[in-house]
């Protein structure tokens, strides 16, 4: 506690009289000096009293309770903080700043520690700044010290300093480091077409002399074995490349770490592109007009990414009208052309109430059997025809057919049903199990009675009978739909049913999109958190061992959410590439932005604060030079030098007590004026 006291004025009239009544008397003053009067400093001294009386003097007294100064230290911890020799160097200057300023007197420290932002949004130093000094008062700031690498991302966001700003510089003079970029890199790629990425490898700092103008670089899709290739250093690249799959694309560079370098963090880069299909192609060959022909034919004509080519065979060998063929209206069936020359093309081929007659020859058809084991897509939909002699099953095609049939042809209403399989399926994950009392679908009236072999049965029909079975066959897949009276729901028969739905996931089952592969280990990453998720037509799945980017291996355990469907959430304690590992299902993901904007400069330099801090009258010191001390200076001046930098001082307080009391009695006053007086009347009379 101090005391403080100043004499304030509060005139008995308006201070335009108080100032009438001195101009008054320094003429009455006058005009006795010109006069020759010998009492005239008394009668000065009269006046003055006088005029100090109107004026009202009274002395305020305070009592001030002293505030500390506060020296704000802002420690950037972010991720490009933690290589080299820089933690160290972090650790002693926050003692040694500690230390220095517990010698001041009446001096505070405020500690601000600055960690990773979210969003990839760098390192946010001013913005750490400006909150840190929104909660100290203005008055009380003597100074900031910055402890960074002078690498931020946020600089417009500097705020008014009322003090000296310093920045103690981590890093060392000789710091050289090499980063590898990804420039651009789509979102979205067309499965099959080249897109193009643009690299670039570049060095930084004190570069080595004699370092090699080119480096090699790895290059690894879904963590498969990586590839290596020699490339010119400080030159863009294009890179081409071709996704071979849906769904995530995980591409993987990685430029091995050259001897000396800074850190080799930013020598990696995972580049994760969405592959989609450009149109899914179809071949549908109708064996004869029928019902449901057209609700085929309208289902994937609905669809703009589907390119459909369709043929109906309507007048077959056997039909004999007498109409010659060179008056006929109708397109020869391309048999050649279609299932020799360019079966290849075609994504999916559907057979819809097929059968033999004569129409494809048996090599024909084992060219459709050798198209799905090599990678193709079969959809048969039966009728009738596939239980007669002349079904399509009596061909080639019956080693890939995933079911048999008897015979055996039943024309009842029954409801279709998702067997307990099928509810694990992907491809009727989701279809409420129809029940007599509360039917989600229309009824069917046939059904083809077939003998099931290794394939999966995901619905059934009349007495369980299966009605949809699903194989894969080589490389390829075959589905059959046991029955032809698909087209009652698309007619809404009995309320219809969700037929375009089905479709739309069988056929795109068959294409091998991930989101409907039946057995499959996926993560999709948001941040530093991945959502692991585990599709499996088993009754349980074991614990996901999680690799780390450093080795380190985790076991994560997974919740069933759903019939079929097991997931959890994970996250990381780094960015970079993770393996999954279930069984035998694998799977990367990469947590963290691409190019993390940390390591996109690593080299300590404080050319972007220079500014500030010189504009502050502060300094920069780099502490692989030396600590320095921290002394007091006065505002205004230098606040830094060889081996020291300072703050300010600023004396501020809070006011606990005001006493006022005046300065004279007003009696007193009058008596002092009047002893004045009667003084120069007696001096003068005596005289």
């Amino acid at each position: 506690m101090m005391d403080a006291s100043r004499i304030l004025f509060d005139p008995l009239l308006p201070w335009s009289v108080v100032w009438v009544a001195l101009a008054l008397a320094v003429l009455f003053v006058s005009i006795a000096l010109w006069r020759g009067l010998t009492g005239w400093a008394l009668r000065a001294m009269a006046f003055a009293v006088l005029v100090l009386a109107l004026a009202n003097p009274s002395l305020q007294v305070e009592d001030r309770e002293p505030f500390s100064d506060i020296v704000l230290l802002v420690v950037d911890e972010s991720a490009s903080q933690g290589i080299a020799t820089r933690p160290d160097q972090i650790a002693e200057a926050v003692a040694r700043v500690e230390a220095e300023i517990a010698t001041l007197a009446n001096t505070e420290l405020r500690l601000i520690t600055l960690g990773d932002s979210d969003g990839n949004r760098g390192t946010l130093l001013m913005t750490a700044l400006s909150e840190a000094m929104a909660d100290e008062p203005r008055a009380r700031l003597a100074g900031a010290i910055l402890l960074s690498d002078g690498q931020l991302h946020d600089i417009e966001a500097l705020p008014e300093m009322p003090a000296p700003l310093h920045l103690l510089l981590t890093g060392e003079k000789d710091d050289w480091d090499r980063r590898l970029m990804v420039q651009n890199a789509p979102a979205f790629a067309i499965i099959g077409e080249p897109v193009i990425l643009q690299l670039r490898i570049e060095d930084q700092g004190a570069v080595p002399a004699g370092l090699p103008a080119q480096a090699e670089i790895e290059i690894a899709v879904d963590g498969a074995t990586p590839q290596r290739y020699t490339v010119p250093v400080g030159q863009t690249l294009d890179l081409p490349v071709t996704l071979q799959h849906g769904g995530m694309n995980v591409i993987q560079f990685n430029v091995p770490e050259a001897p000396d370098e800074l850190t080799a963090r930013n020598n990696a880069a995972v580049v994760q592109i969405n592959g989609v299909r450009d149109r899914l192609r179809v071949l549908l060959v109708s064996g004869e007009p029928h019902a449901g022909e057209r609700t085929w034919r309208n289902l994937l004509k609905s669809d703009a990414g589907v390119d459909l080519v369709h043929f109906t065979i309507l007048r077959p060998p056997e039909k004999q009208d007498g109409v010659p063929v060179n008056e006929l209206s109708l397109i020869a069936f391309p048999t050649r052309e279609l299932f020799l020359d360019k079966i290849d093309e075609f994504d999916l081929i559907i057979f819809d109430r097929y059968k033999r007659r004569g129409i494809l020859p048996g090599i024909y058809l084992d060219n459709v059997r050798q198209y799905v084991e090599d990678g193709g897509a079969l959809l048969v939909a039966a009728g009738p025809d596939y239980a007669a002699a002349e079904s399509i099953y009596r061909s080639p095609l019956s080693d890939i057919l995933p079911g048999e049939p008897t015979g055996l042809v039943r024309e009842e209403l029954y409801l279709p049903e998702v067997s307990d399989l099928g509810q694990r399926h992907p491809v009727t994950e989701g279809f409420m199990p129809a029940t007599e009392e509360e039917a989600p679908w229309g009824r069917w009236l046939r059904i083809i009675d077939v003998r099931p072999g290794d394939s999966d049965t995901v619905m059934t029909g009349l007495d369980g009978a299966p009605l949809l079975l699903l194989d894969r066959v080589g490389a390829g897949r075959v589905a059959l739909l046991a029955s032809d009276h698909a087209w009652l729901w698309s007619r809404g028969f009995e309320g219809g049913g969700p037929q375009l739905e089905l479709l739309r996931r069988l056929a795109h089952w068959m294409m091998k999109e991930p989101d409907l592969e039946e057995e499959a280990l996926t993560a999709l990453a948001k941040g530093q958190t991945m959502s692991i998720t585990r599709r499996s037509l088993g009754e349980a799945v074991g614990e996901v061992e999680v690799t780390a980017p450093d080795g380190s291996v985790t076991l994560v355990p997974l919740t069933e959410v759903s019939p079929g469907r097991f997931s959890a959430d994970w996250t990381g304690a780094e960015m970079g590439l993770y393996r999954l590992k279930e069984g035998d299902r694998e799977s990367v993901v990469a947590l963290g932005p691409a190019a993390p904007k940390e390591f996109e400069v690593t080299i300590a330099d404080g050319a972007m604060l220079t500014p500030a801090v010189e504009a502050t009258r502060g300094g920069i010191v780099r502490i692989s030079t030396g600590l320095p001390d921290i002394r007091r200076v006065r505002e205004g001046r230098q606040a830094s030098g060889r081996g020291w930098i300072g703050i300010t001082p600023r004396a501020a307080y809070l006011t606990a007590d005001i006493r006022v009391s005046p300065l004279l009695p007003a009696w007193a006053m009058l008596l002092l004026a009047a002893g004045f007086a009667v003084g120069a009347w007696l001096w003068e009379g005596r005289r």
